[in-house]
């Protein structure tokens, strides 16, 4: 299927209203049995279209595609209201289709990114979470977000980021919806208790050199029905939330400000006046949780982080730091 065929299909269907298959054919010269079988490819990688007979095609909602010069002057208009200079704006690269956002950007280190650049995507082939799953990444619905960040001091500077980047799109979220997340140690963003958005953070580099850091963000919007029977855990989005229609330009360009801002903080003044925040919206803090490393589940008591952005777990009245990697962290039932 070629990226022309797509684009135009795709565009041709956004407002959300009939196309006969016959127009669609006869603007890209070729025929309804091949319409229909592009159609097919497209609803594969997440959009939502049915036909009917004597009607043509019609996408289940309107899609609303992330705009690149509107998700710049967004941002513009607010790094102006914060007297940021306008020079200070990120390079913001726009995708319809890619593997996986942070791939694309690890590929280009080190000489083809600036810090803070960013990359989003309307679809990713090969999304990643956390621990080599995939995630799920349908196409037009949510948000995909990748920015490259510079570690001058090096990977010891990547301590806490996942928090960081997790207050990060809490900032943003309420400030576009008001709506308020709960944060979950390491790397997660829960809504009522549910997973609503995860964080993925590559590294590359050593210890105490300058290093390079790909931080990547998915966050469910409006999630069609059938991606949703794809995911194999519990998860929210967040137009089931709010009460005002989200705009993923406007989300867009909010996460990508809210987590400059984040970083530029850390950097300059590191976690701990982050602390009191984190705590305040920290969905397990307090409560009985199990961590489970492997074969491996330690129960204990969930006491917040500490200032390194490790877990303060509680086990048989000690408490103990446990710093991220490969475990994860549920409520204790």
């Amino acid at each position: 299927m070629t990226k022309a065929v797509k684009e135009h299909l795709i565009k041709s269907l956004a407002s959300g209203t009939f196309v006969s298959g016959q127009l669609l054919g006869e603007d890209l010269g070729i025929s309804r049995t091949a319409v229909a079988k592009h159609i097919k490819v497209l609803t594969e990688i997440g959009l939502d279209i049915y036909s009917v007979t004597g009607k043509g095609y019609k996408l289940a909602h309107p899609l609303h595609l992330l705009e690149k010069d509107k998700i710049i002057s967004l941002l513009a208009l607010e790094t102006n209201k914060q007297t940021m200079k306008q020079n200070d704006l990120p390079l913001i690269e726009v995708h319809s289709l890619i593997d996986s956002t942070n791939d694309y950007l690890m590929r280009r280190l080190p000489n083809q990114v600036t810090s803070g650049q960013v990359c989003l995507a309307e679809y990713q082939s090969a999304g990643r979470g956390r621990r080599g799953r995939q995630w799920i990444s349908p196409f037009g619905s949510q948000i995909y977000l990748s920015m490259y960040w510079y570690l001058e001091q090096g990977l010891s500077a990547a301590m806490g980021l996942s928090l960081v980047t997790a207050l990060a799109v809490s900032d943003a979220v309420k400030a576009h919806s008001n709506v308020q997340v709960q944060l979950k140690w390491p790397n997660d963003i829960y809504l009522d208790g549910v997973k609503l958005a995860g964080i993925l953070i590559d590294l590359e580099g050593q210890a105490l050199e300058p290093s390079h850091c790909v931080i990547g963000i998915g966050l469910n919007l409006h999630m069609p029905v059938e991606a949703g029977k794809l995911i194999e855990q519990k998860w929210t989005d967040l137009q089931s939330h709010s009460k005002v229609k989200i705009d993923r330009n406007g989300l867009s360009a909010q996460l990508i400000g809210c987590l400059r801002q984040r970083l530029q903080q850390h950097q300059q003044v590191g976690l701990a006046p982050m602390l009191e925040e984190w705590h305040a919206h920290d969905a397990f803090l307090n409560k009985r949780v199990k961590l489970i490393t492997g074969e491996r589940i330690t129960h204990g008591i969930c006491r917040g982080v500490n200032n390194q952005g490790a877990l303060l777990l509680e086990v048989d009245g000690q408490v103990k730091p446990v710093y991220g990697g490969e475990v994860s962290l549920r409520m204790d039932e």
